[in-house]
C-alpha cells in the first residue's frame, strides 16, 4: 500500500467523515450522505410538473418560464440540513455536489432546454469578503458542469447589503429586497433565456428582486432553480 494511501485510510478511521443528514461515519464509497439519507432526500420532482408549488409561489410576481426547487425545506429535516451544512459551515464542495446531483437528475425532462445563462443570485461584495463564497453560485457551478450551460456571474450584482430574511414576515421580506439588484450592462442578457439559481424559496422576495432587475433586458426570459423551497 503507497504511504500516502495508509495514511489515508488510518485518518479515516480516526477522524472519519460524517453524514450530513444522520451523523454517522461514511464508508468510503459514500460522499456527504450515507446511502439511506440519499435515498430519503425529500425532493419535489417538481421538474416534472411545470404546474407546481414553486412556480406557484411566483405566480403574479414574476413571468417565468420554469421554475423548480428540488427539495423540501422542512425543519430538522434533509433538505434544511444539507442547506445549512453549505450556507453556515463553508461546505462548497456539498455545495457543487447537490447542484451536479439534481443537474443529472432533472436533465432528461428538459428543465434546462434552451438556456443561454445560468445566473446565481448575488451577495453584497461585504458578505461575500466576510462568508468567503457565494452559496448559490457553488450551486450554480455543479448544475453547470452537468450542462455545460454557461454560469455568469459578474452582470448581475447586489447594489447594497440588506439584513437578514430569516425572521422577517411576507410583507418585510419584500420590503427589504426593493431595489437593491441592478445589472451592470443591461444588454448582455438581450433576447436570452437565463436560469435564475437560490438555494432557498421562502416568499420569492429576493427572486423577485432579481428578476425586476433582469427584467431591464429586452426580451429576456427568466427560469428559476432552488435548492430547496420552505
Amino acid at each position: 500500500m503507497q504511504p500516502m494511501n495508509l495514511f489515508k485510510n488510518l485518518f479515516s478511521l480516526f477522524y472519519p467523515e460524517l453524514c450530513v443528514g444522520c451523523s454517522e461515519a461514511l464508508i468510503e464509497a459514500e460522499r456527504f450522505f450515507c446511502l439511506g439519507c440519499v435515498l430519503n432526500l425529500p425532493k419535489t420532482n417538481y421538474h416534472l410538473n411545470p404546474e407546481n408549488r414553486a412556480s406557484d409561489r411566483l405566480l403574479g410576481k414574476i413571468p417565468v418560464v420554469r421554475a423548480s426547487s428540488f427539495l423540501y425545506y422542512n425543519k430538522s429535516g434533509l433538505g434544511q440540513k444539507l442547506v445549512a451544512e453549505i450556507k453556515y459551515r463553508g461546505n462548497i464542495y456539498l455545495g457543487k455536489w447537490i447542484g451536479s446531483y439534481a443537474a443529472k437528475e432533472m436533465l432528461p425532462s428538459g428543465f434546462f432546454q434552451d438556456i443561454d445563462f445560468i445566473v446565481p443570485v448575488p451577495l453584497h461584495r461585504k458578505k461575500l469578503r466576510k462568508r468567503g463564497f457565494n452559496q448559490s453560485e457553488v450551486v450554480a457551478q455543479g448544475i453547470s458542469a452537468v450542462t455545460h450551460i454557461p454560469l455568469h456571474t459578474k452582470n448581475l450584482y447586489r447594489k447594497r447589503a440588506n439584513v437578514s430574511q430569516t425572521t422577517k414576515g411576507v410583507f418585510d421580506r419584500w420590503k427589504n429586497t426593493q431595489g437593491i439588484f441592478d445589472l451592470k450592462q443591461v444588454d448582455l442578457f438581450e433576447d436570452k433565456h437565463v436560469l435564475l439559481v437560490d438555494d432557498v424559496l421562502t416568499t420569492g422576495a429576493t427572486l423577485e428582486a432579481c428578476a425586476k432587475a433582469l427584467f431591464r433586458s429586452k426580451n429576456i426570459k427568466i427560469s428559476i432553480f432552488t435548492v430547496a423551497i420552505a
